[in-house]
């Protein structure tokens, strides 16, 4: 998180001063405002170039690519809006240099704040990305009782207290039984399912006979 904080402060201080860069002098006291975009590809002229077709245009859009950066935590954006900063400068030097002949440095007449802005400025934005670690990932939580994707929750056999032992009929609660059984599924003593019912006793048998309630076979 320090370093994300670090890489923001660092990428808002270059695209400032990516953005400030051409209302400075660039080269024998003309500003960078004043070239127009297609001197970078037709070659440099006199002519004065409006604001909104000028250097200032893919600085802008160097700064817009850095707020989107760091309101996505993107490493790779940021570094993208440096490289647009830088890219247009070199681009720049080269077509200043043909028009000129040659490039000087600390004279009047030579390169400017305005170029040390910009050069300055994209290499903060690409040193901003570097610092950056990114968006944090989430880390995926199990849910409660889980140890892996597969078990839902169920225990192992190693952590299940009753796995190998002998089945035991009276484990478990007295009045269990299956699940979908009915209250009167097992028969009772006077039905003639029940085993050991007397069948040798038909329905004709007094009620008060001593062989009515008698076993089979006594």
């Amino acid at each position: 998180m320090i370093r994300n904080v670090i890489g923001a402060v660092l990428a808002v201080v270059g695209a400032a001063a990516a953005v400030w860069s051409p209302f400075r002098v660039w080269y024998d006291g003309r500003q960078g405002r004043y070239y127009e975009i297609d001197d970078l590809f037709t070659g440099v002229t006199s002519v004065r170039a409006d604001l909104w077709w000028s250097l200032f245009l893919p600085f802008v859009f160097g700064a817009v690519l850095t707020l989107v950066g760091l309101l996505l935590w993107s490493r790779l954006v940021v570094a993208a809006a440096g490289v647009v900063v830088l890219g247009f400068t070199v681009l720049w030097m080269v077509r200043q240099g043909q028009a000129a002949g040659s490039l000087s440095a600390g004279s009047d007449d030579g390169l400017g704040w305005g170029v040390a802005l910009s050069v300055g400025g994209g290499v903060l934005l690409l040193l901003a990305a570097a610092v950056m670690v990114g968006r944090p990932r989430r880390r995926r939580v199990a849910p409660v009782g889980t140890t892996d994707g597969y078990d839902h929750g169920e225990p192992r056999h190693g952590e299940d207290p009753g796995y190998g032992r002998p089945y035991d009929p009276g484990h478990g609660p007295r009045h269990a039984r299956p699940r979908g059984t009915r209250h009167d599924a097992i028969p009772g003593p006077d039905r003639p399912e029940y085993p050991g019912y007397p069948e040798s006793l038909g329905p004709s048998a007094p009620p008060d006979s001593p062989d009515r309630d008698r076993p089979p076979g006594y």
